[in-house]
């Protein structure tokens, strides 16, 4: 089972990506994990997203879709996998439907977490606080947010159309997002 978690910036994706992998047994791919860790590891991908993600704007596409191809061609990957924070463009999407496709597979569920701008804003700012993140600041985080609107938010309607898109609240408790959640996936 492949499940795409879209959400703007702070609105829970790596949270509920978390409890989801964990309750299903499935491998949880996150692009900003595997950036942030690039980073860290200072690996020659790691450098050159650094300047890109400290000003809040995304990696470019050719970068991001090597590292997520490698990721779904793990062998842990072969049934199924939790995708948090990718596809996030049109042409994103249509990788990952081709990737799959190749391997008779496709995306069964995509989970829209709805969260206000407000509330994104008072998250991340927490966030930036707690994690000293250097993409939470604020002006990264309008940028963020700025950038989702414009690049990621068109995705709902891409796969709307196939009627796999379930919007869950993204307030009130994790336990709550999380029951959420699960009566959607139906497990």
């Amino acid at each position: 089972m492949f499940i795409l978690i879209l959400g703007a910036p702070g609105s829970g994706k790596g949270t509920q990506g978390k409890i989801l992998a964990e309750r299903l047994g499935l491998p949880k791919i996150t692009t900003g994990d595997l950036i942030r860790g690039a980073m860290r590891d200072g690996t020659p991908i790691g450098l050159e997203v650094k300047k890109y993600y400290d000003e809040g704007k995304l990696v470019p596409d050719s970068v991001v879709l090597g590292m997520i191809k490698d990721e779904l061609d793990r062998p842990e990957a072969k049934d199924g996998a939790i995708l948090d924070g990718f596809p996030r463009t049109a042409a994103q999407a249509e990788l990952v439907d081709r990737t799959l496709a190749q391997r008779g597979q496709r995306l069964n569920h995509i989970l829209l977490l709805d969260v206000t701008e407000d509330e994104l804003v008072r998250r991340m700012s927490q966030r930036a606080q707690v994690e000293g993140r250097p993409d939470d600041t604020p002006d990264a985080i309008r940028t963020r947010l700025q950038v989702y609107q414009r690049d990621t938010a068109p995705l709902i309607a891409h796969y709307a159309q196939r009627g796999i898109v379930h919007r869950v609240p993204g307030t009130g408790s994790v336990d709550q997002i999380s029951e959420a959640i699960k009566r959607i996936i139906g497990r």
